[in-house]
């Protein structure tokens, strides 16, 4: 049975995505409100340690991990981050976050797969020298690495389009049909080709196009994962919504107009925005109702958490996305226990990935390497 250490580890999505299959060694997070989540679903056996990952001795790291996971902090690879990079104080965990790694290398206890998730900004953050900074990490580890953007809108309906640069280290033997030679869509991007040319030529010489096909088509749209009658947020009344109406724009109104003829109940999702017009400041409410919800955030005040509108003809109904909800976009089951805390619970989704990408990359690409052979090369 394969074997995984996980950074950033949140509420356990990547461990729940891995599945029954893989053995948890090792988790870590700073947040200690995630590790009550984290022990909630995945018990108290001692694997999870709270704390910063900078403190971290890889040395008292139990185990050989076939796979190191680390879904690194994004806000300072945002359009929020300002710029900072992996240079900013969140983000550029990534650094300690590969210390733990070379140290496990340096005991002789190399991963066989590096894995790293983050915002499709860190492809062009920095001019791209924070892309190449990533690239050149696991180059200069021994590790052959390969970029992919996923959007969890193929497996679940939500749009979240993730970076994900996964690294094979030398000596494990890559069957052929695994990668791809040259890039293939729906993965390699327009965006990540263009990161991969501007790559100096001893990085990008390194690079692998990993081979992933695309998933089945997906029957779930937004509508079939609303409560009726959720238990962590109440509707709005008449009056609410009807401000919320009136904060949309003309186009934006003239969506819920068409909602409302449709003839069958719609369900939209609506964030709170700051627009400019005429040279001032506006407060807009946007909805779309393309049966996909908008990217779920992590909250920063209220207007950061998506909101319900439902249409059924003439009636109209409007509320904050239930906790439940958000799991639901995230692809965890509803036997997952959240935090009882609404804010607490939107924070642990928000910040998380989609359960069904990590299974989908699991079958496709960490599976498959980790029962490979070692090269008598890395054997030795």
């Amino acid at each position: 049975m394969p074997s995984f250490h996980e950074f950033f580890a949140g509420g356990g999505m990547v461990r729940a995505g891995l599945g029954e299959g893989w053995t948890c060694l090792f988790a870590n997070d700073f947040d200690a409100r995630k590790g009550l989540a984290y022990q909630a679903n995945w018990g108290t056996g001692g694997e999870l340690t709270v704390g910063d990952i900078r403190t971290l001795d890889p040395a008292a790291l139990p185990g050989e991990p076939d796979l190191v996971w680390g879904s690194f902090p994004c806000q300072d690879l945002s359009l929020a981050g300002a710029g900072k990079g992996l240079g900013g104080e969140r983000s550029g965990t990534f650094h300690a976050f590969w210390a733990v790694v070379r140290g496990l290398i340096e005991q002789d206890r190399a991963p066989r797969l590096v894995a790293v998730e983050n915002v499709c900004g860190t492809l062009t953050s920095r001019g791209g020298r924070d892309f190449e900074t990533i690239c050149r990490t696991f180059v200069e580890a021994g590790y052959r690495c390969g970029a992919l953007v996923i959007n969890a809108e193929l497996f679940v309906p939500q749009s979240r389009p993730r970076l994900f640069v996964i690294g094979v280290r030398d000596g494990v033997e890559v069957a052929p049909e695994l990668l791809s030679p040259e890039p293939v869509e729906p993965f390699h991007t327009r965006a990540v080709r263009r990161a991969a040319a501007g790559l100096p030529e001893a990085v990008r010489d390194r690079l692998v196009w990993w081979n992933v096909p695309p998933p089945p088509r997906r029957a779930a749209t937004f509508a079939d994962l609303v409560e009726d009658r959720p238990d962590s947020v109440s509707w709005h009344d008449q009056a609410e919504t009807k401000r919320l109406l009136d904060m949309m724009s003309p186009v934006n109104a003239a969506k819920v107009e068409a909602a409302r003829r449709a003839g069958r109940r719609m369900v939209g999702g609506v964030y709170r925005r700051t627009r400019v017009e005429a040279g001032a400041k506006v407060q807009r409410a946007e909805v779309r109702f393309d049966d996909v919800a908008g990217c779920l955030r992590t909250p920063a005040g209220g207007s950061s958490r998506q909101i319900i509108l439902v249409v059924d003809g003439p009636v109209v109904r409007s509320r904050l996305i239930s906790a439940r909800e958000t799991a639901r976009l995230m692809g965890l089951a509803d036997d997952y226990v959240l935090p009882r805390n609404y804010s607490d619970a939107y924070h642990l989704t928000g910040d998380g990935v989609a359960v069904p990408v990590v299974r989908h990359l699991a079958r496709h690409v960490f599976e498959p390497l980790a029962a490979a052979p070692l090269s008598a090369r890395r054997a030795a």
